[in-house]
Parts: structure tokens; C-alpha cells; sequence
């Protein structure tokens, strides 16, 4: 799935792996996120993905109304999720929308794991 979008001077194409980029540098920036996690739940295991492979923790599906994005992260211990979660899902709307001009219907986010802050 790619985004196309047409201006008068030619057409923005807007890849799939680029939004998923985006989101998981925008969740990375947060505070009491330790890393962003791989969206395969088969190995049981939350593992901290390089900066290299953020795309790899984020789920981009386009529907009718805008974008929806899931976005799976690694806290710190001692953090409130819920104030990391809703920052993590103000900051990838944000980020998203300002630099794609896309409409992000809504942000999900999958806390896949709690570590210890050195």
C-alpha cells in the first residue's frame, strides 16, 4: 500500500514503510519509552528493536476516514503507562500528519513489555 497524492506540479507517492518510519521515530521520542517492539506476538519475547528497523514495531492500514496506526512499544519501569500511551498516541498523530499531510483516524498502542531504565 502506498499513498498517492496529486498537487499541480506531479504526484507525491508515499510509501507504506515511510508512515511506519515516521510513527516509530515519533513514538521513540517520548518519555519513559525504552524501545519499540517487534509486531510478532509469536515469539513471546518483547525485543527492542535498532533504530534501523522502527518500522518493523508499527502496523499502518488505510480505511475510508484517515490512517490507523498501531504502534508497539517497550517501557520503562516506574512509568504511568497511561501517560506514556497518550503521549506516544498525540506525538504519531502529530509527527504523522504534520509531515505526510495524511488524516489519522486513530493511534493504538501495544505495550509488548516493561524494562529496567539504566
Amino acid at each position: 500500500m502506498s499513498r498517492e497524492i496529486n498537487t499541480p506540479y506531479g504526484k507525491i507517492v508515499i510509501d507504506r514503510q515511510v508512515i511506519a518510519t515516521l510513527a516509530g521515530l515519533a513514538a521513540n521520542e517520548c518519555f519513559g519509552i525504552v524501545g519499540m517492539a517487534s509486531n510478532k506476538f509469536s515469539d513471546g519475547i518483547a525485543e527492542l528493536l535498532k533504530k534501523e528497523a522502527l518500522h518493523k514495531g508499527v502496523e499502518v492500514k488505510e480505511k475510508d476516514n484517515g490512517l490507523q496506526i498501531t504502534v508497539n512499544i517497550v517501557v520503562g519501569y516506574g512509568t504511568k503507562l497511561s501517560e506514556v500511551a497518550n503521549n506516544v498516541i498525540s506525538n504519531v498523530k502529530y509527527t504523522v500528519e504534520k509531515h505526510t499531510d495524511l488524516i489519522v483516524d486513530h493511534v493504538q498502542v501495544n505495550i509488548q513489555g516493561v524494562r529496567m531504565v539504566d
